[in-house]
């Protein structure tokens, strides 16, 4: 199986990659006040994995991993669907996007 693998970056900077993008998505999500924000930096949590996933996939020679990365795809766009729609429903009613604001949607 080792035959099929190009020539390219190797598994650990493929695994850096998606440390680093990780991580940036997690500085975004403590740090932002901003819905938007917020939104994207899960959407670059989400493509770390997904970049964990295909990186395992193709150094270990079978094609489950890019199946759960095609189907966490899948649920990446629905959330981010859901999300825009209550960032929209948010602005709505506040006129503004700021986390802050929502504090008296707690329940």
């Amino acid at each position: 199986m080792n035959e099929i693998i190009a020539a390219g970056p190797g598994l650990s900077a493929w695994l850096i990659l998606a440390g680093v993008l990780f991580s940036v998505g997690v500085y975004g999500v403590l740090s932002r006040r901003n819905l938007i924000a917020i939104l994207c930096s899960v959407e670059l949590m989400a493509n770390a994995v997904n970049i964990n996933l295909v990186a395992f996939s193709r150094f270990h020679g079978d094609t489950l991993g890019q199946a759960f990365a095609l189907f966490g795809i899948a649920l990446t766009v629905a959330e981010v669907g859901v999300g825009l729609a209550i960032v929209m429903l948010v602005y709505r009613q506040r006129q503004g996007i700021d986390i802050d604001d929502l504090h008296d949607l707690l329940g």
